[in-house]
């Protein structure tokens, strides 16, 4: 595993935030709602942040005080991008990557253990759409029936 930000905000109450690339309209408005609201309770939110929808999350989240945590589905950055630095200077960011260094591009299976690790790491997950059959309905179909845990992993 490695780290890159404060390892401190491990020891906050996370929701983790999932959903699947391809998202019908209705969701957007509401998921956007529903960030506008977590940073405003000041509530931590670890995603990949990777898809469309899952970066506008993070735009809405990163104008907050709160803090927030990246889960890369590949190695962890050699270039921090320009947009995290202020938050990583603030120790408000903590970026993590579950891959060695030789894991440099993003796969079905990096973003299905990122998503896997999410599920792991979050106190509660926020999943506003799931396409069915795609990698995220395959994961959570066998992570909450297989693996689950009823203090953690609550779904709304």
């Amino acid at each position: 595993m490695k780290y890159l930000g404060d390892k401190k905000i491990l020891d906050t109450y996370k929701v983790g935030f999932l959903c699947s690339r391809k998202v019908p309209a209705q969701i957007i408005l509401p998921t956007y709602d529903w960030a506008i609201e977590q940073r405003d309770k000041g509530v931590c939110v670890v995603s990949g942040f990777h898809s469309k929808i899952e970066k506008d999350v993070f735009h809405y989240l990163s104008k907050g005080e709160q803090p927030i945590i990246i889960v890369l589905a590949r190695r962890i950055y050699k270039n921090i991008p320009q947009k995290l630095k202020p938050l990583l200077e603030t120790n408000r960011l903590l970026i993590i990557s579950p891959f060695e260094d030789n894991v440099k591009r993003i796969t079905k299976e990096t973003a299905y253990n990122r998503n896997k690790y999410i599920i792991e790491l979050a106190d509660e997950l926020y999943i506003p759409y799931v396409a069915k059959n795609g990698g995220l309905f395959k994961l959570l179909n066998k992570e909450i029936i297989v693996n689950y845990k009823p203090t953690k992993n609550r779904i709304k």
